[in-house]
């Protein structure tokens, strides 16, 4: 996650940072491409569980910093706590990928930002002025867009990525409790540590064998993940996120595609309008807090990735 000064500072070099949310944008899209491609064999617990486990290896040049952080007994729970949501969510995605079109999974991912700033206003105190009432109620109208309640069917696999969002926008929010007490490192190793935990038992409960090539699939997951993490990391170093944030529907575009061309799902207009609608209403929440100047919750879609 960046810091408040990325958000609200100006950029000198905003080009740059659209070339990094451009490359965030592709390393998620191939997180998503490769746990569709992985297919059901591997139950959706395992598969998470295997992702964030393969995963760990990148906490490894961590491992100085981690060794002098001092952790209180409340931190240790609130990271613990943000763990075991994070890691429903986890599976809940991971779920989503087997039963639903790639574009629909990215479409409703969108949908995080929303609950975060919802919760913001319930948990933090954060004033719900009237512009971010309305864009929470456009993100809402796109969600029912994509979803066309009484026109189709609403699949298990949407009822997942509807709770997933859910659960991501609540793993943000239990951050803002820990980043003033630890540093960015800490914060993501013990969310990775705690989420390789927290799956560990519903892995075992499920568990199937997997061969050779599903452990590569999971281990270019994790490096597509955290390779994406750290591209997002430079964009929002290199621009405000009122720059960077209109560049993240185009993963809903790469999605779309990829999903027509490579796994044969039919391109639904209405999913990328109601996607569309989502994002558009994340942007201006977050170009209104930069022209504020205000204190910012609603994060970046981006940074509530798997």
């Amino acid at each position: 996650m960046s810091s408040q000064a990325d958000i609200t500072q100006p950029s000198t070099t905003p080009l740059v940072g659209v070339f990094w949310m451009f490359m965030t944008g592709l390393c998620f899209v191939a997180v998503t491409a490769l746990v569709k491609y992985l297919g059901d064999r591997i139950p959706p617990a395992e598969s998470a569980f295997l992702r964030y486990l393969l995963g760990l290896v990148f906490l490894i040049p961590m491992a100085s910093s981690l060794r002098r952080a001092r952790v209180t007994p409340k931190l240790w729970l609130l990271f613990a706590s943000r763990g075991m949501v994070h890691a429903g969510g986890v599976i809940l995605w991971f779920y989503a990928m087997t039963q639903i079109p790639l574009a629909e999974v990215t479409a409703m991912n969108y949908l995080s930002p929303i609950y975060v700033t919802l919760g913001a206003a319930m948990f933090l105190g954060e004033k719900l002025a009237m512009r971010r009432i309305l864009a929470v109620i456009a993100a809402l109208v796109g969600a029912v867009i994509i979803l066309r309640p009484g026109f189709r069917e609403i699949s298990p696999g949407h009822i997942a990525m509807l709770f997933t969002a859910f659960a991501f926008g609540a793993s943000y929010l239990l951050a803002k409790f820990t980043v003033d007490g630890s540093s960015p490192v800490v914060v993501v190793a013990m969310l990775s540590g705690w989420v390789t935990l927290g799956l560990a038992p519903f892995a075992a409960a499920v568990w199937v064998t997997p061969n050779l090539q599903e452990l590569a699939i999971l281990f270019a997951v994790a490096c597509f993940a955290t390779a994406g993490h750290f591209t997002m990391t430079l964009a929002f170093a290199s621009a405000p996120v009122t720059v960077t944030q209109p560049v993240t529907f185009l993963q809903l575009i790469w999605a779309t595609l990829l999903g027509a061309l490579v796994f044969a799902e039919p391109v639904d207009i209405w999913v990328v309008l109601g996607g569309g609608l989502i994002l558009a209403a994340i942007s201006f929440i977050t170009w209104r807090e930069a022209v504020l100047k205000r204190r910012s919750i609603t994060p970046p879609a981006a940074a509530t990735k798997v």
